[in-house]
C-alpha cells in the first residue's frame, strides 16, 4: 500500500507552518516584528472610543494627534500604563488593528492564514494576573499560541549582551512608562530595580514646571515636544517657543522655554535613576560589580538618545556608559534574537 503520509511530507506548504510574531507592548508605542523579516510596525500604544457608536476610530498616531481636540463622546485611552494593561479591550483592539497593518498583509493572497505564535515581553513586576493578561489579549487578536519573556532579558540581548553568558551585565532601560535598572547574567535577572518615573511622568513634571514659573498650561502633546526637542545633557542651550492657555486671562500666551529649563524641571527624575544605579550595585556581590565597572552600563530605550546623557551618568556614577542609537530598538531586537535558538529561548520563558 502506497505511503502518503510520507509523500506529503516532503512538501512543505507556507501556510500550514507557523508563523512567528514578536510584541514589544510599550507604554508609549507598540512595536513588532516578524520571525526572518524585521521590524514591521511601530506606533503609538494609543486609541480613541466613540462613547455614542460602541466603536474604536482612531488609532496610533492618528488618536495621538487628537488629544485634548474631541468632543465629549470621544475618549483618547492608553490601553497600557507603566508597562502593563489598564483597559484590556481596548488593547485587544489596538492590537487587531496593527496586526491588520502589519502582519496580516501577508496573507491577503492566501485562502488559509497560518497559526501564528506569539512572543511578547512584560515588566519584572508584573503580577502573575498582569502577565495573563496579556497572553489573553493576543489570544483574542488572533494569535494561537503566546510565549512571554521578561523584558529585561529581551532589552539586554538586544543591546548587544549574551543573557547566558556568566559575566553579569547592568542595562538601564528609559521607557515611557518604567525605568527599569536590572543586572543579567547566566540566563536570569540576578537583581532588578523599577521606577515609575519614564517619558510620561516627565511630561506631566514639564507640565508643572511651566504652569508654575510662567502661568501657563501646557498640551501633552506640547510637553512632549519640549521634552523631545529641549532635553540634552551638555553645554548646548536650546530655544523654543510655544504656545498654552494663559491661566490670567485664559486666553492663547506664547513662551519661550529654554533646554536649561527642562533640565532643571527633570533633574531630580534623573538623580532617581542615578540613586537606583548606585543602590542595585551596592547591593550587589563584589565579582558582579567588578563585571560591570569592566564592561560599562547599556542605556536602552527611548530616552537613551538623550544627547550627552552617557556624560552625567559618566559624572555620577564614574563608569563607562554605553550609548548607542540601535539600543532604542533593543527590546524588540532582543526578541528577534532569542527567538532564533529555541533550546535557549524555552529557558527564560515564563
Amino acid at each position: 500500500m502506497y505511503n502518503f503520509t510520507n509523500f506529503f511530507s516532503k512538501f512543505k506548504i507556507p501556510f500550514f507552518t507557523n508563523f512567528e510574531v514578536y510584541f514589544d507592548l510599550g507604554t508609549t508605542e507598540t512595536k513588532i516584528a516578524i520571525k526572518d523579516k524585521g521590524i514591521i510596525l511601530r506606533k503609538p500604544t494609543i486609541l480613541a472610543f466613540n462613547n455614542r457608536s460602541g466603536d474604536y476610530i482612531f488609532f496610533g498616531t492618528e488618536a495621538k494627534e487628537i488629544i485634548g481636540k474631541t468632543p465629549d463622546f470621544i475618549k483618547i485611552i492608553k490601553p497600557i500604563s507603566n508597562g502593563v494593561i489598564v483597559d484590556f479591550d481596548s488593547t485587544v483592539a489596538l492590537i487587531k488593528k496593527y496586526l491588520d497593518q502589519s502582519v496580516n498583509l501577508y496573507f491577503n493572497n492566501q485562502i488559509i492564514k497560518p497559526a501564528l505564535t506569539g512572543i511578547a515581553t512584560v515588566p519584572s513586576i508584573a503580577t502573575e494576573i498582569e502577565q495573563k493578561a496579556v497572553t489573553e489579549s493576543l489570544l483574542k487578536a488572533g494569535l494561537t499560541q503566546i510565549f512571554l519573556i521578561e523584558k529585561s532579558l529581551a532589552t539586554a540581548a538586544g543591546a548587544g549582551i549574551n543573557i547566558f553568558s556568566h559575566q553579569p551585565a547592568l542595562i538601564v532601560d528609559m521607557g515611557g512608562g518604567l525605568i527599569e535598572v536590572a543586572i543579567v547574567g547566566s540566563g536570569g535577572i540576578i537583581s532588578e530595580k523599577t521606577l515609575k518615573n519614564g517619558g510620561e511622568n516627565m511630561n506631566k513634571l514639564i507640565y508643572n514646571y511651566i504652569y508654575l514659573k510662567y502661568g501657563v498650561v501646557l498640551g501633552e502633546g506640547t510637553c512632549e515636544e519640549l521634552k523631545i526637542n529641549l532635553l540634552n545633557f551638555t553645554e548646548e542651550e536650546k530655544i523654543l517657543t510655544v504656545r498654552g492657555k494663559s491661566l490670567e486671562s485664559g486666553l492663547p500666551k506664547s513662551i519661550k522655554v529654554k533646554s536649561s529649563e527642562i533640565k532643571e524641571a527633570l533633574l531630580n527624575s534623573f538623580n532617581q535613576i542615578v540613586d537606583a544605579v548606585k543602590e542595585i550595585m551596592e547591593n550587589a556581590a563584589p565579582e558582579i560589580v567588578d563585571e560591570v565597572n569592566k564592561q560599562g552600563i547599556y542605556l536602552t530605550g527611548g530616552m537613551a538618545r538623550i544627547k550627552g546623557l552617557n556624560n552625567f551618568f559618566n559624572q555620577e556614577l564614574k563608569i563607562n556608559i554605553i550609548q548607542e542609537e540601535i539600543n532604542y530598538y533593543a527590546t524588540i531586537r532582543g526578541i528577534m534574537i532569542l527567538a532564533k535558538n529555541k533550546e535557549k529561548l524555552e529557558k527564560i520563558i515564563i
